[in-house]
Parts: C-alpha cells; sequence; structure tokens
C-alpha cells in the first residue's frame, strides 16, 4: 500500500481492483438478478427474429450469405452433403449411359467398343467420374469416339464440377478469413469507471490490441440503450442515445498501438447529467461499445463490440497506468489491464452540483442596487410632485416654474448616483474628481441661481410702488407702512 501511495500519490486512499488484477470489485449494497443483455461481452447481439411467415424466403434469395453466416458445423455439413450428392449423381449418369448401350453385359468383350472403357459396374462408374473430376487420370478408363452421349456429360460434369467447387470453396475461406476473428484480438476493460478528469465528470472505459499489426482508421462509438416513455405516453423498450467520445475533437479516431482510455464527459448534453451514485443502484442501462476497423494485413472491415451494464459501471474508480518505459521501448503490461483503484469523486450528478454552486453564489449583483437605487429616487421625485400639486396656487406662483423641485431632485439624485459611481472608481481617478471647481460646485452654483430666479420673479409681480419700496434687493416687509405690511401677512395666510 505505501509503495502504490508513493508511485501515485497519497490523495488516493483505498485500491481496489477487479477480478483479473488481482483484486475484487467493491461490493454492490443489494444483490440484483440475472440482468439480460441486449449485447454480451464478447458481442454477440441476444436478439432473435421470429414469426417471418413468408418473409423467410429472403434468405434463399441470398443464399451464399446465408450460407456464411451459419454456424461451423452447418457449413462442413453442407459441404460434405453437396459433394457427396454430386459424385454420386453423376456417377449414376455414367451407370445409366453404359446400361443402356450394353457395356456392363460386354465389358470383357476385347472386340466390342464400350462408352467408357473398363466401366462394367456402379462401382468402377463412380471410380471414373472421380478421376474424371480430380483431373487424377490413372488412364485404365477413358472415353471413346463412339459414345456422343458421354461426351456431352463430360462437358456438363466439368461445368457443373467448377460451379459447385468454386462456391463451396469460395465459402469456406471467406468463413475461415472472416474479420471477425481478427476482434477476438481486441480487448474491452472488464469495467468502466466514473471519476473526475480535468475537473470534470467524466466516463472511461479502455481498450486495447494485442497484435503488432495496426487497426487502419479506427473508429469508436458509443450507444446507451435505456427504456423511457414519451411526452405522448409511448413507450420505447430499447431507446438508442449517442454517447459523445470526442466527436468534435476527432478524440473518437483511434491511434491503437497501445490500450487506450475513452472518455465521455458528462455535461449537461450528456444522458448521464442526472447520474448520481445513489441513483445507479435504481437505475437501469446499457452501454453498447463499437470498435471499428481496417484490417492491416487483410484489409477488410473489422468490428469489435462489448457492453457494459449499471452493475459493470463502478463510481469513483480509475484505471492502473499499464505502460511503463524500458531500455529503448515502451513495455505494456496487460496483467494490469482490467485494474481499477478508487480515488475521491464527489457521489453528486453534474446537475446537482452545478445547483448547489449557484446556491452558493450571490444572489444580488452590484447593477441590481443601483437599478433599485434609481427607482427609489424616481419615486421620491413622483411623491414630491404630488406635494407641489396640492400647494396653494400663490405659492406654487413664488416658486417660479412648476417642474423646479423635480429638476433639483433629479440634478441631486444624478449626484447621488456620481458619488457612488466614484466609489467603484480606482482612487487616482477619485482624488481628480474631488479636485475644487469640478461639477460639484457647478452643480451647487446652479441650485442657488435657480433658488434666486423664483424671488426675482415675485419681486417683479409686485405693483410699482411696493418695488420701490422692496429697494430692488433687500428685505421688503422691513419698509413697508404698518397697513400694507399687515395685509401682506393676512393676504400670505
Amino acid at each position: 500500500m505505501s509503495a502504490l501511495r508513493r508511485k501515485l500519490g497519497d490523495e488516493y486512499q483505498v485500491v481496489s481492483t477487479s477480478a483479473s488484477g488481482g483484486g475484487l470489485p467493491p461490493p454492490r449494497s443489494a444483490p440484483r438478478g440475472k440482468r439480460q443483455r441486449f449485447v454480451d461481452k464478447n458481442g454477440r447481439c441476444n436478439v432473435q427474429h421470429g414469426n417471418l411467415g413468408g418473409e423467410s424466403s429472403r434468405y434463399l434469395s441470398d443464399f451464399f450469405t446465408t450460407l456464411v453466416d451459419l454456424k461451423w458445423r452447418w457449413n462442413l455439413f453442407i459441404f460434405i452433403l453437396t459433394y457427396t450428392v454430386a459424385w454420386l449423381f453423376m456417377a449414376s449418369m455414367w451407370w445409366v449411359i453404359a446400361y443402356m448401350r450394353g457395356d456392363l453385359n460386354k465389358a470383357h468383350d476385347d472386340s466390342y467398343t464400350p462408352c467408357v472403357a473398363n466401366v462394367y459396374n456402379f462401382p468402377s462408374a463412380f471410380l471414373f467420374f472421380v478421376e474424371t473430376e480430380a483431373t487424377i487420370g490413372y488412364g485404365y478408363r477413358y472415353i471413346t469416339d463412339k459414345c456422343p452421349e458421354g461426351i456431352i456429360l463430360f462437358l456438363f460434369q466439368s461445368i457443373l464440377g467448377s460451379i459447385v467447387d468454386a462456391f463451396l470453396i469460395g465459402c469456406m475461406f471467406i468463413k475461415m478469413s472472416q474479420p471477425k476473428k481478427r476482434a477476438e484480438t481486441l480487448m474491452f476493460s472488464e469495467h468502466a469507471a466514473i471519476s473526475m478528469r480535468d475537473g470534470k465528470l467524466t466516463l472511461m472505459f479502455r481498450v486495447g490490441n494485442l497484435r503488432n499489426s495496426h487497426m487502419v482508421s479506427a473508429q469508436i462509438r458509443c450507444k446507451l440503450l435505456k427504456s423511457r416513455q414519451t411526452p405522448e405516453g409511448e413507450f420505447l423498450p430499447l431507446d438508442q442515445l449517442e454517447l459523445d467520445v470526442g466527436f468534435s475533437t476527432g478524440a473518437d479516431q483511434l491511434f491503437l498501438v497501445s490500450p487506450l482510455t475513452i472518455c465521455h464527459v458528462i455535461d449537461s448534453k450528456s444522458p448521464f447529467y442526472d447520474l448520481s451514485q445513489r441513483s445507479m443502484h435504481t437505475e437501469q442501462f446499457e452501454i453498447v461499445v463499437i470498435l471499428e476497423g481496417i484490417v492491416e494485413t487483410t484489409g477488410m472491415t473489422c468490428q469489435a463490440r462489448t457492453s457494459y451494464t449499471e452493475d459493470e459501471v463502478l463510481w469513483g474508480h480509475r484505471f492502473f497506468p499499464v505502460i511503463s518505459l524500458e531500455e529503448g521501448f515502451f513495455k505494456v503490461d496487460y496483467s494490469q489491464f482490467h485494474a481499477t483503484f478508487e480515488v475521491p469523486t464527489p457521489p453528486y450528478s453534474v446537475k446537482e452540483q452545478e445547483e448547489m454552486l449557484l446556491m452558493s453564489s450571490p444572489l444580488i449583483p452590484p447593477a441590481v442596487s443601483n437599478s433599485k437605487e434609481r427607482n427609489s429616487s424616481v419615486e421620491c421625485l413622483d411623491g414630491l410632485d404630488e406635494v407641489g400639486t396640492k400647494l396653494p396656487s400663490k405659492l406654487q406662483k413664488i416658486t417660479g416654474r412648476d417642474d423646479f423641485p423635480k429638476k433639483l431632485l433629479r440634478m441631486s439624485s444624478t449626484t447621488s448616483e456620481k458619488a457612488y459611481s466614484m466609489g467603484d472608481l480606482p482612487m487616482k481617478l477619485q482624488r481628480i474628481s474631488s479636485v475644487p471647481g469640478n461639477s460639484e460646485e457647478k452643480l451647487g452654483s446652479k441650485t442657488t441661481k435657480m433658488m434666486s430666479d423664483p424671488m426675482s420673479q415675485s419681486v417683479a409681480e409686485l405693483p410699482p410702488k411696493l418695488q420701490k419700496l422692496s429697494g430692488g434687493g433687500g428685505r421688503m416687509e422691513g419698509h413697508l407702512p404698518p397697513k400694507l405690511r399687515k395685509m401682506n401677512s393676512d393676504r400670505f395666510t
């Protein structure tokens, strides 16, 4: 354990490998029954076609492919049966010709010329056919020129024999050179693993090539088989979904010289977006892996398949390294090909992790608070407008223009907004903005000017005598007579 920690790091605490790697996989909480697979581990599809009816005649229309797809025992049986029947049939034809011509009774007469020399029974006719078909030519039995029907039968025998040989021998050759046998030397890991890689939750499995010959243009694809129900109520028992293993980046194109780890990043576009360690105990799915490539030696396309059920996906595991550098070459240790070990992995799904990240982040950004302050200042302006409309008309005339309070408050609100924004500026810019003679002093002079304008307008509205008494700029009440002063006070109250 200590040596393993020194090699891989202290963060990997518990080590657990699969059966082929020298350890046991982590036990499941509740054992399940035997899982019905769509694709076996060896790549065979568990699908049987039934109730074909009249469609079964389509197999006879493509008899050659049907013969190639049969099992070896049926191929050998058909091979032997076809040659046996053909030989017996042609030997019978030669015996019938000899029988009809009377050659069987005159076989030992030296003065008689038969159709086939030295054919006097069925075994001798069968031997003549085999010698002719196999081009052995012992020279003891031969066709004479006194038998034209024998010459015609000989030509028919040669054509029929060539057709049978081409059909059966070609079928056996193709079946022996099928690329399915090349797939036997392509390996897949027994388990798939889910752990963190590059900061993202990733589904991983391993592929390898046992031969030194390469797989040209090797490409890998993954299908997720899972039952689901559509919003319309339709039930799909084996719905096929594509798992992205690097289509956009070209990672699905493999250079399969050494074992490779195939990765599927679980994100919002992945079918495993809601998958967590807890939900794996209730989910039922199957991951079908398809590896295709061209065999370098024969140029034929080869396809290898395997599958992983939910029980064969290990959460929080990673594969052991199998490549080591030796003296002048890289060595692959296939004894650790299926081995995995545990690594720290969050038990939550990607969706749950994103939701927790959003809950931990602040909900109200600064821009929202600024908008709220602006809205409150506008509400204050509206309230002041309502108060201004409730004043007496005389006081409204004294104040001058009706939109004076609103403009003043708007100017003050813009000043406060500027002050708020000034707090977000750097210190140098704040010092520059605080220099005397800037916008704040201009704003103060503008407001005092606006305050003095209504007073000047109110004095201009007085009679000429009262304007003279006011002295142009002093206090008006101090120069009025007592009667006018009283009248003025009663007027304003």
